[in-house]
């Protein structure tokens, strides 16, 4: 028989997150899925799928709370280790009119804290396998336009700061992976957002499966297709 993978979800209670865990466990993965606060939609998929799937409670905007959560996986071994986190506020605002607790709300959750959960998570994960963050194509410089701007810088800073992290930890040979999903509608992305999570999920599962055992950095629309940076 053959052993089932197992995922890490950071960031799972709701929206995109949320969705990665029913489109993993679907694909008979074992899933470890994170929540900030209880999770009734979780919940409902304990019922659905005891046995593969294990809930965690951390916010990730919190160190202290991501090294407890290493401590409880402690032993672990991780195929994949995903981290979701992203909030925006003030998108219309430029940096004149932005209220500057908004921009750093954005700046913590955005950018340092899923790089610093992916290095203090990584020893879980086996040299090989994959270490994955949600990103978006607003976070490419090259193809910057007007519009969402601190939130975009948020998104590039992210960007950067992983760059950094695969220089560091080359030796280890991950799958380093910046993952856009495209604009989904979720409370996030809001109303007029282009495409369902139906239509971006399960493929962004798929280009999690296409980039297994293949090392380096890569910044990555849901369709397997390079971003510029």
């Amino acid at each position: 028989m053959t052993q089932r993978q197992t995922a890490l979800i950071v960031g799972a209670s709701r929206g995109l997150g949320l969705a990665l865990v029913k489109e993993f466990l679907e694909r008979d993965w074992s899933v470890i899925a994170t929540q900030r606060t209880p999770s009734q939609e979780l919940d409902k998929l304990t019922e659905r799928f005891s046995g593969t799937l294990r809930i965690e409670t951390v916010d990730i905007a919190y160190a202290g709370e991501v090294r407890l959560l290493r401590d409880r996986l402690d032993g672990q071994q991780l195929d994949l280790l995903f981290i979701n986190a992203g909030i925006a506020r003030s998108i219309e605002a430029t940096p004149a009119t932005i209220d500057e607790v908004d921009f750093l709300s954005m700046m913590l959750v955005n950018s340092l804290s899923p790089v610093r959960a992916a290095e203090i998570l990584r020893d879980l994960v086996p040299r090989g396998n994959v270490i994955a963050i949600m990103t978006s194509e607003l976070g490419s410089i090259t193809n910057a336009e007007d519009g969402w701007q601190c939130y975009s810088a948020s998104k590039a800073a992210l960007n950067m700061l992983m760059k950094k992290f695969a220089s560091r930890y080359a030796e280890d040979a991950y799958a380093l992976l910046l993952i856009a999903p495209g604009w989904v509608r979720t409370e996030m992305g809001g109303n007029e957002a282009t495409l369902s999570i139906e239509e971006s999920i399960p493929l962004v599962v798929d280009t999690i499966k296409a980039n297994l055992g293949l090392p380096g950095l890569r910044y990555l629309d849901r369709f397997n297709r390079i971003i510029p940076w």
